[in-house]
């Protein structure tokens, strides 16, 4: 997409791919300071290069342990953003928004609808409990598909010791986290970006409006020093005029951060003072223009003498960027999703079976309320209470009818309910949909994020000055519109078609 205004054109909206989300009203016009992270933020990986090294570099930490993890392979398509891991049962589960389980996996076979209702039905996922880890963002990818392996390897008895699922992951947590210290991933991604990172060459652009229109531009990320510094200068240099380098465009910049204790515990501030990244203490705090190392949020609001709504942080981890700047500072918020723009293409292309869908399952609902009311007629007269107009022929009659039509209606509602649940991913479906309700991603992302979208540079579609609206919130009781009309079957309620709990089945 190109960032050139044009002046025939100037009223249009973003691209839907492209357009910024919003939870709670912000005026850029009012933010002061602008803070990003960095990895999946400013630069965006090539999610499935990264991830599936992650997998390898944590498969040989494991192989040296004696664990038999040789053959086991990366599956893209195993594990989305936003699932969580039950580390009790070992269990990957799409949750919704109540915390109900909606679709789960024992490692990585899927279980069926029987099976989840009597694990789960009793059981509301809450994430302040060590049970549950929750996959948010796409640096889990690996995570959550290596712990699905080890799952079925230790259910086939193939691992060392005297094994839970709980100290599985324990013990995959801390050879993951060994492998990122090692640090020889992200040596690999420095010697060779090409093949790691997908260049976005309008995000300096959005970068340079904000510094221009008077934004004071803060960059606050957990890499260490060497590491930024070469993928920024990967990222942003050759797309910037002449003269101008990735520095120029931030007021300060923090590396080592260690958010999200960055945002509420005090640790010490480092200057860099050479390339290679010498570090001193910083005795007189925050400079412009300076390069830091560690640090905390009170400092950069002293130093910008600014605090709460003026700032506005950016980043794509739900916990340690935007929840606890938000909960804590009350700093504004902005979550980077980048599967977004996958998302809202598979909606739009699936608008005309999503249509079908939701007339036929208005038409189900329509039957089925009638269907009830006939077989409350007809316990009213066997218990000889109130009044029933129908003689027992016709109600007979007439239900029998109704669950002929609900039946070959679930015929045709069942191959569209599966696809549905299917796109983009088939074992998950949509990231912000749980069933016909959203997921408990998309009410994190409601909670924390004031807005959200899929990339930096989608705020060159906005301009610095903007007042982003939210929507107007819908209630169940409010009017049906093509928004909130019946749409898919929710997975709550088992499959649907021939072994469809409808009236049908009742009878």
């Amino acid at each position: 997409m190109s960032a050139t205004v044009n002046p025939d054109n100037l009223f249009a909206p973003p691209p839907r791919a492209r357009g910024i989300y919003c939870n709670r009203t912000l005026n850029l016009r009012s933010i002061k300071a602008i803070g990003y992270d960095m990895d999946y933020t400013l630069i965006h990986y090539r999610v499935e290069t990264w991830e599936r090294r992650a997998f390898e570099y944590l498969q040989q930490h494991l192989l040296r342990q004696g664990w038999p993890v040789g053959e086991l392979a990366f599956d893209a398509e195993l594990v989305i953003r936003g699932l969580i891991l039950d580390t009790q049962l070992g269990n990957l589960l799409k949750v919704n928004r109540f915390g109900y389980v909606k679709r789960a996996f024992h490692g990585t076979r899927p279980l069926d609808f029987e099976e989840q209702r009597q694990i789960y039905n009793r059981i509301i996922v809450d994430l302040a409990e060590p049970r549950w880890v929750f996959l948010n963002t796409l640096f889990s990818l690996s995570e959550g598909c290596m712990y699905a392996h080890l799952v079925e390897l230790l259910d086939g008895k193939k691992l060392p010791g005297a094994l839970r699922y709980a100290d599985l992951y324990r013990l995959m947590k801390l050879q993951l986290d060994a492998a990122h210290m090692e640090g020889a991933l992200k040596d690999e991604i420095v010697s060779d970006p090409d093949r790691f990172v997908e260049p976005d060459p309008e995000t300096p652009l959005a970068l340079l409006d904000q510094k221009h229109a008077g934004k004071r531009l803060l960059l606050i990320t957990n890499s260490e020093w060497s590491y930024t510094r070469a993928m920024m200068r990967y990222a942003f240099d050759r797309f910037l005029p002449e003269g101008v380098t990735w520095r120029d465009l931030f007021d300060v910049v923090i590396v080592a951060a260690r958010k999200p204790d960055f945002f509420s515990v005090r640790s010490p501030l480092f200057e860099v003072v050479t390339e290679e990244g010498l570090l001193r203490p910083s005795q007189s705090g925050i400079r412009p223009g300076g390069f830091y190392f560690g640090g905390y949020a009170g400092l950069v609001e002293h130093h910008l003498g600014l605090s709460g709504d003026e700032i506005l942080y950016v980043g794509d981890h739900i916990y340690g960027d935007v929840h606890v700047s938000k909960s804590l500072l009350r700093w504004r918020t902005a979550l980077i999703l980048r599967e977004l723009e996958e998302e809202i293409r598979a909606i739009d292309g699936a608008r005309h079976d999503e249509a079908r869908l939701g007339a036929l399952m208005a038409e189900k609902e329509r039957l089925e309320r009638g269907y009830a009311r006939l077989k409350l007629d007809v316990q009213r007269r066997r218990a000889g209470y109130g009044t029933v107009t129908l003689p027992d022929e016709e109600l007979t009659a007439r239900m029998a009818e109704l669950r002929a039509e609900l039946s070959t209606l679930d015929a045709r509602i069942a191959p569209l309910a599966r696809a549905s649940g299917e796109f983009p991913n088939p074992r998950w479906g949509l990231l912000m949909r749980a069933g016909n309700d959203k997921s408990h991603l998309a009410r994190q992302i409601e909670r924390s994020a004031d807005i959200y979208t899929s990339r930096v540079s989608n705020f060159l579609l906005t301009t610095p000055n903007l007042l982003i609206r939210s929507h107007r919130g819908t209630l169940p009781h409010d009017p049906v519109t093509e928004d909130n009309a019946p749409g898919r079957p929710d997975e709550a309620s088992g499959p649907v078609g021939d072994d469809a709990a409808s009236p049908a089945r009742e009878a």
